[in-house]
């Protein structure tokens, strides 16, 4: 049992007593020296619902040199996040299509565990491998068929995965990781099949959660930096052609879709728009869109190459601004695990992505509550609360689990024993104050691809506790 004394809840000031009784063994990691047991000063700590990030590449199957889900699922413990979307960028493309060639790139890891497509495979992951993942998490299924862009995937080959959906059928894993998305991530929609993936998320309920930006070249932001790396640009009406385009189409169809990673000023500013005029639109922005300017990859060289491309610092002001007025929705960190050896492939062919998992609270706390724009509870909200509801979960309501909680030596005493509902209590215990250097070296990720090693950070995770259990401790 591991008892937190005087920790602070997020939205209400209260200190209290926290009482986890539990450590999930098969799932539990920890810092060097952190604790699992006994009791803790927490005062100055607070506690809040765990993280949500609806926006993660954890490269399994096919490509887990780079990730896993077992290391997706540490790095995402550590950062403290308790729920993820895991993208459906994987090999082969999670698209419920059955494998029938065994030589295509991926299918060996699939089949090899006994079954025929990527969401049968993910979703009994841990049965299948033995493990127990330290994180929830949902999948997102692919807008087109292989994420080829030439056929709108079919809701037969997926619909059964889907939450809510012949669920006295399944098994608790189908149950727990449910399709509750579509996209084709990585890249926008294609023109010739936006209007069938409307008509599917339409027909299916499910969230479109769009990759807003679309080119044939270049390889950086348009600008003065392009041109003094000698790298061709991409314009930054790239990302607003496919903003103004599925605006329109949410116009016309009523269809919630959700515009991933927006970076520049003229999109935030459609969006508005489109949030003014009461359309189903939301949006999220990432750490690195907030902390980083094109300018970086002076600095940083390829580790700072993304997709979208990192903007001018007109429109890095912009994304903050957007964050203050509310037009962002919630942070996600489009965690891409690529190795150090092809980031070094140089502009042209290095692949686009950085990872985010496990410095994302810290880099936003240092830009967004250290700059003076936003609170810690906003902060909180835009990484916990907002990204919870859109994944279609209810983040952890502390105070009304409070309600008939015991006062003991002038505070209430929180068990999480007690609690109505422990299996779907999932919580974070931060400490918002503390400053800390990023070292990739000491992630539990696989990949080390991040600009932000060597940051000095604020605000650090200390504990992740998943259906009332602790699964992560560097307390």
């Amino acid at each position: 049992m591991l008892t937190l004394r005087n920790i602070t809840v997020w939205n209400t000031g209260e200190a209290i007593d926290l009482v986890v009784p539990e450590t999930d063994g098969a799932r539990f990691l920890r810092d060097e020296g952190a604790v699992s047991e006994g009791e803790v000063d927490a005062t100055g700590l607070t506690l809040a619902p765990g993280f949500a990030d609806p926006h993660v590449h954890f490269r399994d199957p096919g490509q887990t040199y780079k990730e896993s889900m077992v290391s997706g699922a540490a790095a995402a413990a550590s950062g403290g996040y308790t729920n993820v979307l895991i993208m459906p960028n994987t090999v082969p493309a999670m698209d419920g299509v059955t494998i029938t060639d065994p030589t295509r790139a991926g299918a060996a890891e699939v089949l090899g565990r006994g079954f025929d497509d990527v969401i049968d495979f993910l979703q009994h992951y841990e049965p299948a491998h033995d493990v127990s993942l330290p994180v929830r998490y949902d999948l997102c299924v692919c807008a087109s068929k292989g994420r080829a862009g030439r056929e709108a995937t079919d809701p037969e080959d997926w619909r059964w995965y889907m939450r809510g959906v012949a669920e006295g059928e399944k098994d608790s894993f189908q149950l727990a990781h449910p399709v509750t998305a579509i996209s084709d991530d990585g890249s926008a929609v294609t023109p010739e099949t936006l209007d069938d993936v409307l008509r599917v998320a339409k027909e299916t309920g499910l969230l479109l959660i769009e990759h807003c930006e679309h080119h044939d070249t270049g390889a950086v932001n348009d600008g003065p930096v392009s041109r003094e790396l000698g790298v061709p640009g991409i314009p930054e009406d790239t990302e607003l052609r496919i903003v103004s385009r599925d605006i329109a189409k949410s116009r016309e169809t009523s269809v919630h879709i959700h515009f991933q990673h927006v970076s520049t000023a003229i999109s935030f500013d459609a969006i508005r728009k489109a949030k003014a005029e009461g359309l189903p639109i939301t949006c999220e922005t990432a750490p690195h869109y907030l902390a980083l300017s094109d300018e970086a990859l002076l600095e940083y060289g390829t580790l700072a190459k993304m997709n979208p491309p990192l903007r001018s610092e007109a429109d890095r002001r912009a994304t903050i601004e957007a964050i203050e007025d509310g037009t962002v929705d919630l942070l996600a960190t489009d965690h891409a695990p690529h190795t150090l050896e092809e980031k070094e492939r140089g502009f042209l062919e290095a692949p686009n992505g950085i990872i985010g998992l496990e410095c994302a609270y810290g880099v936003c706390h240092k830009v967004l509550v250290d700059g003076g724009h936003i609170s810690d509870a906003r902060l909180i909200e835009l990484m916990a609360v907002a990204p919870s509801r859109l994944m279609g979960h209810d983040p952890a309501d502390i105070a009304a689990m409070l309600a008939d909680s015991a006062h003991t030596g002038g505070r209430r005493t929180f068990d999480l024993g007690t609690v109505e509902h422990p299996e779907s209590t999932d919580l974070v215990v931060l400490d918002t104050k503390t400053t800390w250097t990023v070292d990739p070296e000491r992630f539990h990720s696989k990949a080390r691809n991040t600009p932000f090693g060597g940051w000095d950070v604020t605000g650090r995770p200390l504990a992740t506790i998943i259906g009332s259990k602790l699964v992560f401790s560097r307390l």
